[in-house]
């Protein structure tokens, strides 16, 4: 017997807008939030929503989200009939082996999707922070009869540009899609979260393929067909909270958003809609005498005997005294040494910060960038590195970086 619905997480993205915090790391598996990763979000939306069958389509630098996913246990995706698959590309007896687009990724998966014959495919992008019940979604889409359906957030006028837009009629039937358009006739932001009766995604999956001419992308080539043939289909408004991490100050932004639940629609605290993640395994965290933490979210194995305002600090990072850390986000593993100041920047993991160094400035009228220290990274004791630096490689004591 199929199943109603199954999963197929895009989670091949190179995250090149992340810069330093993407050389060796799949977008997906950038942390997220103190003890997550991004891609714990879609997959824990999946869980909560009652979705058993997820596909995860994997292909830059793949391997950390691999071992990260493995049998899909912290999510309890560890199932027979079902769980969680991950989908690198594969050469076949014909050719293709590297996904060319979104939607070739999906058609190269085809056989992996008719194994469990589902009468509906939720397609999901593993680069988002979102918390999104998907049965609602499927209701919407079953209610309206929809062959296709997409889930879509109003954004500002001024920002619309910058989104595939949605145009869509009374009935919240799409009428129209613009890919970027310089002039927007709608605000309706696509997610990137699709859901589509299998029948008519595999259709115009092979169609699509067969085009020589095709970029194989849903936005670019699949969307617009659909249009072409006037398929029935359906925006979805979606009104929790969404934001793509795809840049440095937007996913600096989503880490601050989570030290305000109440504001910022972000609330990691959430029993009734939990996020799963595989956990470091360490103790608890240690803030020492002496230690001022302010409005902070201290994660574990963490220890703490200087000073974190507005910050965010992942599993085992170490605050030594005389260490100031304000409005930062600094990743697993990280050490900040005795006088170091980081302020308004991106610590990513297993980083070290000398001694009476300085990382990042708070914003003012001349400078607003967020500084950024790739993974691995060590800087010499006494070191400057200036609010827009991207740091990917070992910094030198005394040295300066703008």
């Amino acid at each position: 017997m199929g199943k109603e619905m199954i999963a197929m997480l895009l989670a091949g993205g190179q995250g090149s807008r992340l810069y330093a915090l993407t050389q060796k790391l799949a977008k997906p598996a950038v942390p997220f939030g103190g003890k997550y990763r991004i891609i714990d979000f879609p997959l824990s939306n999946c869980v909560n929503s009652g979705i058993d069958t997820v596909g995860i389509l994997t292909q830059y630098q793949p391997l950390v989200l691999n071992e990260y996913i493995g049998n899909g246990q912290p999510w309890d995706l560890d199932r027979l009939n079902g769980g969680v698959h991950v989908l690198p590309p594969y050469q076949q007896a014909s050719g293709s082996d590297w996904y060319k687009g979104t939607a070739n990724a999906i058609y190269q998966n085809i056989s992996f999707i008719e194994r469990y014959d589902p009468e509906y495919v939720i397609i999901l992008s593993g680069d988002q922070i979102c918390k999104q019940d998907y049965r609602d979604f499927l209701k919407f889409h079953k209610e309206k009869n929809a062959e296709f359906s997409v889930a879509v957030m109003e954004v500002p006028w001024e920002e619309a540009s910058r989104f595939g837009l949605m145009v869509s009629d009374e009935d919240d039937r799409i009428t129209e899609f613009q890919e970027k358009p310089k002039n927007p006739k709608s605000n309706l932001a696509s997610m990137g979260i699709y859901i589509f009766n299998w029948d008519i995604l595999k259709k115009y999956l092979t169609e699509d393929e067969a085009d020589p001419n095709s970029s194989n992308d849903f936005g670019n080539n699949i969307i617009p067909n659909l249009l072409r043939d006037g398929r029935r289909m359906y925006s979805y408004h979606f009104s929790g909270y969404w934001k793509d991490v795809g840049t440095i100050s937007s996913l600096w932004e989503a880490n601050m958003e989570v030290l305000d639940p109440e504001n910022s629609g972000i609330n990691l605290f959430d029993e009734d809609w939990k996020i799963f993640s595989r956990n470091s395994g360490m103790t608890g965290h240690k803030i020492s005498k002496g230690a001022i933490v302010e409005d902070s979210m201290i994660t574990d194995g963490c220890r703490v005997d200087g000073t974190v305002k507005h910050s965010v600090l992942f599993a085992g990072v170490k605050v030594e005294p005389g260490a100031v850390i304000e409005d930062a986000v600094v990743m697993g593993g990280s050490v900040i040494k005795s006088g170091a100041v980081v302020k308004h920047c991106i610590v990513a993991e297993n980083v070290t910060v000398g001694a009476n160094s300085e990382v990042g400035a708070m914003p003012t009228a001349d400078a607003a960038g967020v500084a950024t220290l790739g993974p691995g990274v060590t800087v010499g004791d006494g070191a400057k590195i200036g609010p827009n630096a991207m740091v990917s490689s070992d910094v030198e004591g005394g040295a300066e970086v703008c």
